[in-house]
């Protein structure tokens, strides 16, 4: 418990310093550009789906009687998977945001989405937001199921039968879940060698000019970012498919592994988009003293 609420309190900070600082500056600007409204709306997902799975957690090693609770434990499953697709389309739309804003290609599809990529990124959020509700309901149907299957079964002798018939209700959202870690994780690899692209075009074709010179630098920035979520989202895959192994075969120690190492994903990764930015890095610097 106190490595999962270390971890996840970590998590929670730093999210909750980027919320803080995009809004301090929306208060101060009245408005945010396209690149502040996405990391904000990823820090408040993040922030949310932390605090969330450290309750989760926290329930199910201390107090794992009230998961028999109904409701309880369907509500903590739903919100669940609705942050975490937020988190995972959110960090998709940032990605793809990222290649379209700073790629300089001459196709016209790719001119077309660069004039209007401002326009659809709220579209964008509507998608992401219904695709995490949907994905949401359906999680607290499957785990109403389980908890309905389960319900006569309450002595604590009968925890570890509960939670076998439990892992087999639980395996559609692992399924789901995979489905979209597959989606935003291809979302990922097509930006990175969309921008890679890009890079090497602009590379040669650079001059010794200050414009040219920020605009690599603005590819090598993007490309930090983007590389960082692809390390992250391969991690993060194979530690999800891993814990539907090792959940299904009881190995307790093992899935506590996975999932403490699930858990800086949300943390590390939202600490180097700090690090990415300049003004968050600046921030960071003032205030760490």
């Amino acid at each position: 418990v106190a490595i999962i609420s270390l971890e996840a309190f970590a998590g929670i900070c730093i999210n909750a310093f980027l919320v803080c600082v995009l809004c301090t500056a929306w208060i101060k600007k009245k408005t945010l550009n396209s690149n502040e409204k996405i990391l904000l709306l990823l820090g408040c997902c993040r922030f949310c789906y932390l605090c969330i799975s450290w309750a989760y957690s926290f329930l199910l090693i201390i107090y794992p009687n009230y998961l028999y609770v109904h409701t309880i434990l369907q509500l903590i499953v739903s919100f669940q998977s609705f942050f975490d697709y937020c988190n995972l389309c959110v960090s998709a739309c940032l990605c793809v945001f990222y290649c379209i804003k700073i790629s300089n290609f001459r196709n016209s599809c790719f001119t077309y989405l660069k004039g209007k990529i401002d326009r659809i990124v709220p579209w964008l959020f509507f998608g992401s937001g219904i695709l995490a509700l949907a994905i949401g309901i359906l999680a607290y149907d499957i785990a109403d199921k389980a908890h309905c299957n389960n319900r006569n079964s309450t002595a604590e002798g009968n925890f570890w039968k509960i939670n076998i018939k439990m892992d087999k209700h639980f395996f559609p959202s692992f399924f789901l879940a995979g489905f979209g870690f597959a989606a935003s994780f291809l979302a990922v690899i097509f930006s990175a060698v969309f921008l890679l692209c890009s890079l090497w075009r602009h590379k040669h074709k650079m001059q010794t000019n200050s414009m040219k010179n920020l605009n690599m630098e603005a590819h090598i920035r993007a490309m930090k970012s983007i590389l960082s979520f692809l390390v992250m989202y391969s991690i993060n895959f194979v530690c999800l498919v891993l814990e539907m192994v090792y959940v299904t075969k009881k190995a307790g120690h093992m899935t506590f592994l996975i999932v403490v190492f699930r858990y800086t994903f949300p943390g590390v990764h939202s600490l180097i988009l700090i690090f990415s930015n300049p003004k968050l890095e600046t921030t960071l610097v003032k205030i760490l003293p």
